[in-house]
């Protein structure tokens, strides 16, 4: 068992079959336990953990990974991020 499985709480949640499901259907999507996918949500909604890298540096992450309908995105990614960045910090 590893130190980070050792650390964890067992609890006990019911869910409805539907969810149930739609757990079991994403964890498997994602590679991972369903109670993995349950950490995950809960440290997301809850706003534990921290981000992993700057502002920055998690933008430049999601470059390339979808479709923007921007055709000049390649060329001006940097503007755009910029623009997001910029964004982000004035809502703090």
């Amino acid at each position: 068992m590893s130190l980070a499985v050792s650390r964890v709480k067992r609890t006990q949640v019911h869910l409805d079959p539907a969810e149930h499901g739609a757990l079991k259907r994403k964890a498997t999507e994602e590679g991972v336990s369903m109670s993995e996918l349950l950490r995950r949500i809960v440290r997301e909604q809850l706003g534990l953990g921290k981000p992993r890298g700057s502002p920055a540096e998690r933008l430049m992450r999601l470059v390339g990974i979808g479709a923007s309908g921007l055709s000049d995105v390649s060329e001006r990614h940097d503007d755009y991020l910029a623009r997001a960045l910029r964004r982000e910090t004035e809502t703090r």
